[in-house]
């Protein structure tokens, strides 16, 4: 059996504590502290805040010294932030403090080159303190990047690289709805575009680690994002959808090596998607296409990803790492 690691979960919503309902579960992980900024979760019980039923005796408290102060902690599950910028500072004051990071952030998956200065500020203060930062997650850190990365090593040679994300989202918490747009006016949607606030974080970093995982130096990438519009009413548990408003997202990454596109990810959430699922396609020698139906719930991915990942980062190289430089990730089974 793997050794036991102690864990502090930082960022206690809901991706947050879907981490810490599994890495609970786990023989070779400890809970031990928990932080939040929210101080309507600060000094409550962390499994209070989980609406668990069961108090798990670990109170959640702003500071990390906090928890520092009396625990040794191995490493820290950090789900704040989607961008670099909003995460940067977080993630160094880890670091300094000696501590492992697995993280959610989706721009932290493959920050090299959309955000490199940040990046290597954070890889410079990993290194000098010999710990190690992880940017994972089902999307980005999975489906649309790692897992058509592993599908080529089938491949004598490939040319172009497909990946398709497709989730009918009404049954999904009220927050990703929201996040996709349901139930705004086309010109409201458009205003949430523009303003950064609707989109699919992530995309340009699957594409560039799809690239330097196959070699490849992309020379151009292009994103659009636009509304999946209801024909008819429909309606979730929580919002309705009115005929000519958007019911969701669909978001489309390209990716170019001259005037040749060699990457295709397309991710579409919406309440009248009828059908769920992942799928990879690779044009290669030989073709690859696989299908995952009735896709992965988003949530519990997410989680999987963070927890399987925990080991590899305590024990990995120092530094910044993506998916790319993790040996096989798998689930742990506790028999």
């Amino acid at each position: 059996m793997m050794d036991k690691i102690k864990a502090v979960q930082y960022g206690c919503g809901p991706v947050g504590c879907a981490v810490v309902r599994l890495a609970s579960k786990r023989r070779n992980i400890e809970m031990v502290g928990a932080v939040d900024i929210d101080p309507n979760k600060v000094g409550r019980d962390l499994g209070e805040v989980m609406e668990t039923g069961t108090p798990m005796g670990i109170t959640i408290t702003n500071d990390i010294n906090t928890v520092l102060s009396n625990q040794e902690v191995d490493v820290v599950f950090h789900q704040t932030a989607s961008t670099m910028k909003a995460v940067t500072r977080q993630l160094i004051e880890l670091v300094v403090l000696g501590l492992n990071v697995v993280s959610t952030t989706e721009e932290l998956s493959y920050p090299y080159i959309a955000n490199y200065d940040l990046a290597k500020a954070v890889d410079d203060a990993a290194k000098a303190y010999n710990v190690s930062v992880l940017g994972t997650g089902i999307n980005p850190g999975f489906l649309q990047d790692t897992w058509p990365i592993t599908m080529t090593a089938l491949c004598e040679n490939v040319t172009y690289v497909k990946s398709v994300r497709v989730q009918n989202a009404s049954t999904r918490r009220l927050p990703f709805q929201k996040k996709i747009g349901a139930g705004c006016t086309i010109e409201q949607f458009d205003e949430l575009v523009e303003d950064k606030v609707l989109r699919h974080v992530g995309v340009t970093e699957s594409m560039h680690m799809i690239a330097v995982g196959l070699g490849w130096r992309l020379s151009k990438i292009d994103e659009s994002i636009k509304p999946v519009i209801a024909d008819e009413a429909t309606r979730s548990r929580y919002i309705t959808v009115e005929p000519g408003q958007a019911a969701g997202v669909r978001q489309v990454g390209l990716g170019y090596i001259g005037n040749s596109e060699v990457i295709r990810l397309e991710f579409e959430a919406s309440l009248i998607v009828p059908e769920s699922y992942d799928a990879v396609y690779i044009s290669g020698t030989p073709p690859i296409e696989t299908v995952i139906k009735g896709g992965i719930h988003g949530d519990i991915g997410t989680a999987a990803m963070v927890v399987n990942c925990a080991h590899r980062v305590v024990a990995g190289t120092s530094g910044l790492l993506t998916m790319n430089d993790l040996p096989l990730i798998s689930c742990w089974a506790d028999k």
